[in-house]
């Protein structure tokens, strides 16, 4: 039967994920979920797409793929089923689609969310495991909602770029506090055309060599790796980097929070300098 993930940034502390669940299971009690996490931090796009574009390439082919992250930045008349090198999605028309591929999927269809019902993520839920029944019964996506919808874009997170320089956002901070930039390898090594480089943050930290791993370095030490999913990582061997290095994960409302965040001293940008 169908294997289910869950993403979503609804938390732990009350019965949603549980009653999602058991929404699911209701439409079928066969189905084979796995949660992803949820655990993301609410109205963050960037952090939100970096965790689900990193778990989801590597489920075998025909995964469907439940994504709960502001479900209601506009009253929802439809969930978005999306299906892009084999594998589905289900997701709400807020932009996060196209931050997660990083490209226009192959195949959308809107799903229309019952009149009847109230709009919730327990009815969006019902909608998607429907869905997922239907497919694995032979039938289309295209027969399943309206293949004409305008969907919501949001471009990802770039880095910015100079001649002798790149600069990128802290988009995540994981449970070691490890600080992830939104620069890839190939990013990196396409700017960087086989030069020196400086990785430079706050106003005095240098690292100048991408370690393999974190032993690399002596215990205490600050270093830079490419992690598993690919991005720039910065880290403190058997240290927190987050907190040690007065690190924060990029806000889309910074702009707003600039001065305070200087006051703190808390820095949102990596820049690399080349020579």
């Amino acid at each position: 039967m169908a294997l289910i993930t869950l993403t979503s940034d609804i938390g732990h502390q009350d019965y949603l994920v549980g009653a999602i669940k058991g929404r699911l299971m209701s439409v079928h009690p066969a189905f084979q979920l796995v949660d992803i996490s949820h655990a993301l931090s609410p109205f963050n796009y960037p952090q939100s797409a970096y965790v689900c574009r990193g778990a989801i390439r590597h489920f075998p082919p025909n995964t469907y793929h439940l994504i709960i992250v502001n479900l209601f930045d506009s009253p929802p008349e439809h969930i978005l089923l999306v299906r892009h090198k084999g594998q589905y999605i289900g997701i709400a028309d807020n932009g996060l689609i196209t931050m997660i591929l990083e490209e226009v999927p192959e195949t959308v269809v809107a799903l229309p969310l019952p009149r009847n019902k109230e709009k919730s993520a327990l009815t969006c839920t019902e909608v998607f495991g429907k869905a997922v029944l239907a497919l694995e019964s032979g039938r289309r996506p295209q027969e399943l909602g309206d293949q004409d919808v305008s969907i919501n874009v949001k471009n990802p997170l770039r880095p910015q770029l100079g001649k002798d320089w790149m600069e990128g956002q802290i988009i995540f901070i994981d449970h070691f506090e490890n600080v992830v930039v939104n620069i890839n390898r190939e990013e990196f090594e396409e700017q960087r055309k086989n030069r020196h480089f400086k990785i430079v943050f706050k106003r005095d930290e240098v690292i100048d060599r991408i370690s393999e791993t974190y032993a690399d370095v002596n215990e205490g030490e600050k270093l830079a790796l490419f992690n598993a999913a690919g991005y720039l990582e910065i880290a403190i061997n058997k240290g927190n980097a987050a907190g040690l290095l007065g690190l924060q994960g990029f806000a889309e409302k910074s702009q707003a929070q600039n001065q305070y965040l200087q006051n703190r001293l808390f820095y949102q940008t990596v820049r690399i300098y080349f020579e």
